[in-house]
Parts: C-alpha cells; sequence; structure tokens
C-alpha cells in the first residue's frame, strides 16, 4: 500500500483491487501479486520529473456508479495534477448507496472540494509562482 499512495500512482488500480482480498487470496490473486512485482522491478528506474512552470493546480474527479455487484457501492476517485504530474490522488468506495449517477457524481465533487481546500492552504505555505486556482463548475 505505501508503494501505491507514495510512490506509484501507476499500480493503484492493481494493489486496491488486490487489496481487498487479502483475508482470502487464492492462486489467481497471487499470480497478479507476482505480475505486479514484476512490472515495479522493470520499472525501477522510473519516476515523476516535476518541472517549474506551469504551477497551476488541476483537479479531477468522477465516480463509478456501483461498480461493485458484491456491494452495491459506487466507487468515486480524484486526481490533482501540478506542474504535469498526479500529486494527490484518492479512489475508495463510496460509504453509502445512491440511487442515481449524479448523486454519486456530486458525494465524488464533495470529497474533491474538500480535498481542494487543503491543497490550496498546503500549496500558499510553499514559495511557488502559484496563479490562482480557477473555479469551473460542469454539469
Amino acid at each position: 500500500m505505501y508503494l501505491m499512495n507514495c510512490t506509484r500512482s501507476n499500480i493503484a488500480y492493481a494493489v486496491g483491487r488486490l487489496s481487498r482480498y487479502t483475508q482470502s487470496l487464492n492462486q489467481d490473486h497471487w499470480t497478479t501479486i507476482r505480475r505486479v512485482l514484476k512490472y515495479l522491478r522493470g520499472a525501477i528506474n522510473y519516476g515523476l520529473c516535476f518541472s517549474g512552470f506551469p504551477s497551476v493546480l488541476e483537479g479531477f474527479s468522477d465516480a463509478n456508479w456501483i461498480s461493485d455487484l458484491d456491494e452495491m457501492k459506487s466507487t468515486s476517485g480524484y486526481v490533482f495534477i501540478l506542474g504535469g504530474s498526479a500529486v494527490f490522488w484518492k479512489s475508495t468506495r463510496q460509504t453509502c448507496i445512491t440511487w442515481y449517477t449524479m448523486e454519486a457524481e456530486f458525494i465524488a465533487l464533495e470529497k474533491t472540494s474538500s480535498e481542494v481546500e487543503w491543497l490550496r492552504n498546503l500549496l500558499a505555505d510553499i514559495p511557488l509562482w502559484m496563479r490562482p486556482a480557477r473555479l469551473c463548475y460542469a454539469l
């Protein structure tokens, strides 16, 4: 989980799915774990490269309505990009059950807006050449 959250966003989906089955792993799960580790061994020299410009914080959110039929919960997530690289991301199952796709999207947008406030305060304390973030509304 440390690799997924702190260093390797490209394995986030695979590790997130595998972490749901830590109590009851079968042979297919072990095969997938070996595949992820093999990928990491081959990509050990890759990393994120941040340039100084543009220092505009961009945020995106999305929701997948009832993607897990076992629990009937939607999955929502967001990603924030700074200087062309993802600097903060999260994908989780929603804690409540929604009846419509739009409800799931609003829940994802609410979580994203609370995180953008935290990120804006953090970046305000760091001396960057940052322009004010623009608020965009999409329906």
